[in-house]
């Protein structure tokens, strides 16, 4: 792409979309901007842009932008099937996502996180231990700041983590991490992928142009993420809680890395087998940059967590009330209630994105769950799940606040209320944030 020559069109004014925008604009682009929503906050991101030098397009004008521009931005929420990309590939433009833009700018080595639950505290993890070994780290992607916003924070010191999501991989041709790591792949997004062989698929591209100078951080525990190896021509670094691999492992209660004692995993403070597995992909990452197993050591002994996967918020009349509005699929819900120990009131629901609640209910059933309120869109989907595994104790409550005080109204002192929806946020809220957000709103409210 020769930017002062090429002309753009960025679909979709999310951060993403802004921020592919601003890296456009500040060298020298011409940038068309497009977004069919008229919320508050698009408004007012079209307004900042236009005084930026963007050109706004309406939905009329579209047909004509899409004809003068040589390459179409999606955002991650624009899917690759849809009608603009379609329109604009029919006419032999070139369609390009936010990350694939702004790697092409990056001149620091890029740790990519993918895979279906975990990434944000895989993540998280990543960019505490570099911090704490004295590495300018930029944590960026989906955990909320796109790649292209960092770009001109980077110096000779930085690394770039960076959290990728499958609508992300959609878009990309030639992003090439130094290190990528993919947690684990279960079902999830089928509604925008269709099955879970193209989702398989999309996960894998973060591996397709790694070369053997990179490396790639494979789940050896999970069957689908292992068998990805063979996609790969980069150096191959298992971590396992089963196996002693050629990376990171758990035995016995300690974490070691091929045959070095690196930790004690009763040092981390974050609960539950899953975040074991995320401290072993983390620990990969970080034998690969040649960190210290005493600096991995003490910045993992002082990792708190992230806000929205199990957050504990505050005690309303005797119950603790847990935030985990990052759970977007049942398998991160079950996750999160396998690190519950007191008796639970769980409240699901979200958008419907055409996943199997079975799985969910079988693991409810055998859990210390006792009663489980349903709300959203998806709420008619979870009960017939709930009905068919013979799981009764439910209760509907179309609006969230509602299904909120329902949760308080059943809780007992001494229980647990947790909010771990299996589902997306976006049949009502912008993104899991907003939505967790909301849900820390209503729990303060309780004791104010």
């Amino acid at each position: 792409m020769y930017l002062k020559r090429d002309k753009f069109l960025v679909v979709g004014i999310s951060k993403s979309g802004i921020g592919a925008t601003r890296l456009l604009l500040s060298r020298g682009a011409k940038c068309y901007i497009y977004d069919d929503n008229e919320t508050e906050v698009v408004k007012r991101a079209r307004a900042e842009l236009a005084e930026e030098g963007a050109i706004s397009v309406s939905v009329d004008e579209l047909g004509e932008a899409i004809e003068t521009c040589d390459v179409v931005v999606l955002s991650p929420g624009v899917a690759i099937d849809h009608e603009i990309p379609v329109k604009a590939k029919r006419g032999g433009k070139r369609i390009i996502g936010e990350l694939e833009l702004a790697s092409l700018f990056c001149s620091a080595p890029i740790v990519a996180v993918t895979g279906t639950n975990g990434k944000t505290t895989t993540c998280s993890m990543i960019d505490c231990i570099l911090k704490g070994a004295g590495i300018e780290s930029l944590l960026c992607g989906n955990i909320g700041t796109p790649l292209s916003s960092v770009l001109d924070k980077i110096t000779d010191n930085s690394v770039v983590v960076a959290e990728v999501s499958s609508f992300q991989l959609e878009t990309v041709s030639k992003f090439t991490p130094h290190i990528a790591v993919i947690t684990n792949i279960t079902p999830d997004h089928l509604s925008r992928h269709y099955n879970m062989e193209n989702y398989i698929y999309v996960k894998s591209r973060i591996l397709q142009c790694q070369r053997e100078s990179e490396y790639a951080v494979l789940s050896y525990d999970d069957p689908t993420v292992r068998k990805l190896a063979e996609k790969t021509k980069s150096k191959v670094v298992y971590f396992s809680m089963k196996e002693e691999v050629d990376g990171a492992y758990y035995l016995d209660g300690k974490i070691f890395f091929r045959g070095k004692y690196v930790m004690d995993a009763s040092a981390v403070q974050l609960s539950g087998k899953h975040n074991v597995e995320n401290v072993l992909a983390a620990v990969c990452v970080a034998e690969l940059l040649g960190i210290s197993a005493e600096s991995v050591s003490e910045s993992l002994k002082e990792f708190k967590g992230v806000k929205h996967r199990i957050q504990f918020i505050d005690s309303v009349d005797g119950a603790e009330y847990y935030n985990d509005s990052k759970a977007t699929n049942p398998d991160a819900a079950i996750k999160a209630i396998d690190s519950m120990k007191k008796p639970t009131v769980l409240i699901l629901g979200g958008k419907d994105k055409g996943l199997n609640f079975d799985s969910l209910f079988d693991k409810i059933k055998k859990s210390c769950v006792y009663h489980a309120v349903l709300t959203g869109e998806s709420r008619f989907s979870l009960l017939k799940s709930a009905m068919e595994s013979g799981y009764e104790s439910v209760s509907m409550a179309e609006d969230f606040e509602t299904a909120v005080k329902l949760a308080k109204m059943i809780a007992r002192p001494g229980d647990a209320v947790l909010f771990s929806p299996a589902c997306s946020s976006f049949d009502r809220f912008s993104d899991f944030e907003e939505r967790g957000d909301k849900f820390i709103e209503i729990v303060e409210k309780f004791n104010a």
